[in-house]
């Protein structure tokens, strides 16, 4: 259990490094991009149920999602398990299954990234187009 244990940490710590890439600044804005855009969309539906997106879109440069996208699979399970941890805390609901995708995008001027989110019910990581 202990090999297991330090396998998990090094992937954990391989995965960290690929979204400072994105990143460099500050590992975590990426994270906290995600997050603002979660609560800038909430929907206050009654004092108890506030209802987010589910569906998540990180724009990337194409020459830093080159880098990333054979392990895209993986750095975005980790994106959307950030996301379902902040939305926990808040006790948001999520639209439907929650997904965060990493796509190329060559229109985004100077901002290292975009993230973009969506009310779909019925989605899946496969179902983004593009």
């Amino acid at each position: 259990m202990n090999a297991l244990s330090r396998w998990e940490d090094a992937v954990e710590r391989w995965e960290d490094a690929l979204l400072a890439r994105v990143s460099p600044r500050e590992p975590v804005e990426l994270i906290e991009a995600l997050r603002r855009e979660c609560d800038e969309q909430a929907v206050v539906c009654s004092h108890r149920r506030v209802v987010v997106p589910n569906a998540y879109e990180v724009e990337l440069p194409p020459d830093v999602h080159g880098q990333l996208a054979p392990h895209a699979d993986g750095i975005g399970l980790q994106l959307t398990d950030a996301l379902a941890r902040h939305g926990e805390a808040r006790d948001y609901e999520w639209a439907g299954p929650l997904t965060v995708r990493l796509r190329a995008s060559e229109h985004l001027g100077d901002s290292r990234y975009r993230v973009a989110s969506a009310a779909m019910p019925h989605i899946s990581a496969d179902a983004f187009p593009g």
